[in-house]
């Protein structure tokens, strides 16, 4: 490997881009994630992804928004992916960090709002509103955030316990109780209902 003087050592020292050498640094800093392997990972797992974010947020329009741009901040940080397998695991935590981030400005936005916004339905709430006929989505939406959260990818996702420890950022003992305490929840609630 060719050793590369310093900035200082002034440009007769470095190789020029014409050469193999320069050529082979240039191959070196695009290494990372192909727009192409981008653009068929958004044709694979765009709907995955997009469920994944109608599971934790509450509108259609919010979760295209988000999965939208966690496929712009890929894209933005793709040379970063050094390994395109970890593509849509990067995604993956992408869209829960955005989402997570679009809960905590409705909030903020609740409490700065003087007064009640006027009382119609969009045609995207509509059509949402009979996805929220759903039992099951209506428990999911009563557990506590982390282990809707864990639920969610760990069965959602399908993702093992130890993706999702890494993707929240928890401890695997952590995601175990989450995701226990999480199902008993749902069977309360599912039990309630029948």
């Amino acid at each position: 490997m060719p050793v590369i003087a310093p900035w200082s050592a002034g440009p007769a020292t470095r190789p020029p881009r014409g050469t193999a050498q320069g050529a082979d640094a240039d191959d070196a800093m695009t290494a990372g994630t192909t727009v192409d392997h981008l653009t068929e990972t958004y044709r694979v797992h765009y709907r995955s992804l997009l469920g994944l974010a109608a599971l934790l947020l509450d509108d259609n329009a919010s979760c295209e928004d988000v999965v939208q741009e966690a496929f712009i901040r890929v894209h933005s940080a793709r040379k970063r992916v050094r390994e395109p397998e970890k593509t849509l695991a990067y995604l993956r935590q992408t869209v829960v960090n955005l989402s997570r981030s679009a809960l905590r400005r409705r909030i903020v936005g609740l409490k700065l709002l003087s007064k009640p916004m006027p009382d119609m339905a969009s045609a995207e709430e509509g059509a949402y509103e009979l996805l929220e006929r759903d039992e099951l989505i209506r428990a999911m939406r009563n557990l506590q955030r982390r282990q809707r959260e864990v639920l969610v990818l760990r069965y959602f996702a399908d993702m093992t316990e130890a993706q999702v420890a890494e993707v929240l950022g928890l401890s695997l003992g952590s995601v175990k109780a989450y995701g226990s305490r999480g199902i008993a929840a749902l069977r309360v609630a599912m039990e309630a209902v029948s």
